[in-house]
């Protein structure tokens, strides 16, 4: 692991003694966070309502997508080399005052009587390449405040902030937008930025130390090493690989329920609003609790019987019988989300060595701002050519199917065999 001044230690059984103020520095992490992100909701949520009902255009939705989206993909890459050759600390905020920046030029622009749709676009493109700075770093600068026996229940924990942001950020982004100016939500996104930066400074986080050697490497070689070491690091290829796969079939449930639910059940809205508190009700439950009950569980077991549950649900959407058992389905969905994804953050944080994990979380990333897109690629086309109950069934069979396909390549028994307890993964970790 790693102690608070950035140097290796991959004894997870370390003292707290080693960390005496972890508690305050992950209050203002978190703290940080949650504000940031809401700030950055009320924006994704106002720039989508805009482009709805100021254009009516479905290519322009569409397009919004693709630089929302793809920039982060791309940048990841580069994201985890930089987390691992600088500080993370100053990465995140550097990324996050740059998003911020661009979202205060789009909002001066925008009251100076600019109001092109492609200057939205670019705004949004160069936060999406922030994110793909910024997402690395924070995922790789998290092992470096919280103690290694901490680290399940901190990322449960931001995981239900999440939920918890979006719960409250669509109704108080669709206040807002009613009452103002949609430049207003900038400037309010600015200001939660500033908040979140200034109290990330106030965390100390020291810059990982390398291996003799690795320094003076060029980033076209840090970014070669680290795709041969995610290559040759069974456990990480492994939950890489599986991740991809669930999270493209996992497209399915989460953006064709709605269309499911005008179509089967009525157009009313507070059936779609019931829909999406199911879920996210489920997901900050999960998260909140994850740290406490997950850790009885092997991670990579969880990982498994998560995606299990996946598959499962999803068909059950699929052959729900009627609106209350969708909805149950929907609410355990939410539960199975950090279930699954809390458990592979927290792996990669305890098996991969400090120097290698910001390329590690950089490639995580791609995988993540690819998935969806990709699944809605395949899924949307088919849900106007099958009725959405089909394309659920089909996308729970094919992820039951990539579970048993997970567990039974050797790789996969290999990473069960090394999941039993905290100790044995390290050292499979270590093996790669």
């Amino acid at each position: 692991m790693t102690r608070p001044d950035g140097t290796a230690d991959l004894d997870a059984s370390s003292s707290h003694a080693d960390w005496p103020q972890w508690r305050r520095d992950v209050t203002f992490f978190l703290s940080g966070q949650t504000v940031s992100l809401f700030g950055s909701m009320l924006v994704q949520y106002a720039v989508m309502w805009y482009i709805t009902l100021e254009t009516k255009d479905g290519t322009l939705l569409a397009l919004s997508t693709v630089f929302g989206f793809l920039p982060q993909a791309i940048v990841s890459v580069f994201g985890g080399v930089w987390a691992d050759r600088h500080n993370r600390k100053l990465l995140a905020m550097g990324a996050d005052a740059g998003i911020a920046l661009a979202t205060l030029v789009l909002a001066l622009l925008m009251l100076n009587g600019s109001t092109n749709i492609w200057l939205i676009f670019v705004a949004m493109a160069v936060r999406s390449t922030g994110a793909g700075i910024q997402t690395p770093a924070v995922g790789a600068l998290i092992p470096q405040i919280v103690p290694p026996d901490q680290l399940l229940r901190i990322n449960g924990l931001n995981q239900s902030i999440q939920a918890g942001m979006m719960l409250v950020a669509p109704a108080v982004a669709a206040l807002l937008y009613a009452a103002m100016p949609i430049e207003r939500i900038f400037f309010i996104d600015v200001a939660t930025a500033i908040i979140g930066i200034g109290l990330l400074a106030l965390v100390p986080v020291g810059k990982v130390v390398r291996s003799a050697g690795d320094e003076q490497v060029s980033y076209v070689a840090d970014l070669v090493a680290g795709v041969r070491y995610t290559n040759g690091h069974r456990l990480v290829r492994w939950l890489l690989g599986l991740n991809a796969v669930v999270m493209v079939l996992a497209a399915a449930p989460s953006f064709l329920t709605p269309l499911l639910i005008v179509r089967t059940f009525g157009e009313e809205l507070w059936k779609l609003t019931v829909l999406e508190l199911s879920f996210s009700i489920g997901m900050m439950l999960a998260g909140a609790t994850i740290g406490f009950w997950g850790n009885k569980v092997a991670r990579v077991t969880l990982v498994l019987g998560s995606s299990v549950a996946f598959g499962l649900l999803t068909v059950g959407m699929g052959l729900a019988p009627s609106l209350i058992v969708f909805y149950l389905c929907m609410f355990l969905v939410g539960v199975a989300i950090p279930a699954f994804t809390t458990p592979v953050m927290t792996v990669v944080q305890e098996t991969v060595e400090p120097e290698w994990q910001g390329r590690v979380f950089g490639f995580l990333g791609v995988v993540m701002a690819v998935a969806m897109p990709l699944g809605m690629a395949v899924f949307g086309p088919l849900a106007d050519v099958w009725s959405v109950q089909t394309v659920l069934v089909v996308a729970g069979v094919g992820t039951l199917v990539a579970t048993v396909v997970a567990v039974l390549v050797p790789t996969g028994r290999a990473s069960l065999g090394a999941a039993r307890d905290r100790t044995s993964a390290l050292a499979f970790g270590s093996a790669g």
